[in-house]
């Protein structure tokens, strides 16, 4: 794909004017090209921009926008769509014609602040296991991705009047680990690796909840594994609440990311590597999809 510049141009003693594109194309192919902005008109660098094949729903051109809020890309002739989506904003959509030779004028695209959804009630809310998943990516050394997950695990949110005093704490039963294979599993379970039968449990304890913008927050906590405590910062997407699941209760939901480094909990892979010791990689990408239901005395217990 060639990629040519986005410059702005200004007339002589007049104000800035708007970006033009200079792009050599390739044969038979033409350019998309915009500006995004955000809610105040300034160019918004790191915007992320996904132009999908209308016909195939494949994805053409994938990238971020410049520190001058400037993206651009050479495609085939078709139709595309085109979002745009930057952190605490509303993301935007939009259709585009391609046609071979031809280089669009840069569309400009402005992000408008994102939603704000309402937050859960002041209380005890309790996880439901059944709709809540906790699972882990792991690259195998020389392979392809490990995926698993655990499946006994439990946890509660205590939601404050001000937010950011909230407090989420989670327990995991560290030898439900489960990856699709026994083998696997057994050894994981361990003294080379999570050593369940000294340090039964994965635990984690928050400490702040730190708003990032939109439906995004930061949960820092503490992290506790294979008898070592580490700080760490789950990067937390909030989906809001509803009424809904056993008996029309009230929930929230969440989704969690962190990344583990293994050897901050003393699993050191390269002794196991000497040892001729197939493992996983050094890093651990852990993900939480978590729904927590209200306490009252009515709220229901969770199935098995």
């Amino acid at each position: 794909m060639a990629l040519g510049l986005l410059r702005r141009r200004r007339s002589r003693g007049g104000p800035e004017a708007a970006p033009d594109l200079s792009l050599p194309l390739p044969a038979g192919a033409g350019a998309y090209g915009c500006e995004v902005v955000d809610p105040l008109g300034q160019p918004l660098g790191g915007a992320e921009v996904t132009v999908t094949a209308l016909d195939s729903h494949r994805v053409a051109a994938r990238g971020t926008t410049d520190p001058y809020g400037l993206f651009m890309a050479a495609l085939p002739p078709g139709s595309y769509s085109v979002m745009v989506a930057a952190e605490g904003l509303t993301p935007a959509r939009s259709n585009v014609d391609i046609a071979a030779g031809a280089a669009l004028p840069p569309a400009r695209v402005a992000l408008l602040p994102a939603r704000q959804l309402e937050l859960p009630a002041p209380g005890t809310w309790l996880f439901d296991p059944p709709h809540t998943a906790i699972r882990f990516i792991a690259k195998h050394v020389g392979m392809a991705h490990v995926h698993g997950r655990f499946t006994r695990f439990t946890g509660g949110i205590q939601i404050t009047p001000d937010m950011s005093d909230s407090r989420v704490s989670v327990r995991i039963d560290a030898a439900s680990i489960t990856t699709g294979n026994r083998t696997r599993d057994n050894h994981l379970r361990s003294a080379d690796f999570l050593d369940v039968e000294h340090y039964p449990y994965i635990d984690f304890t928050s400490t702040r909840f730190v708003y990032r913008g939109g439906s995004r927050w930061t949960l820092n906590g503490t992290l506790t594994m294979h008898g070592t405590s580490r700080s760490v910062g789950l990067d937390t997407t909030y989906l809001g609440t509803v009424n809904g699941g056993y008996e029309q209760e009230l929930r929230c939901a969440a989704l969690a990311k962190a990344e583990l480094h293994r050897e901050d909990f003393t699993l050191n892979w390269r002794s196991m590597l000497a040892r001729g010791i197939a493992v996983v990689g050094p890093t651990v990408q852990l993900e939480l999809d978590v729904q927590a239901m209200y306490r009252t005395p009515e709220t229901p217990t969770p199935p098995e």
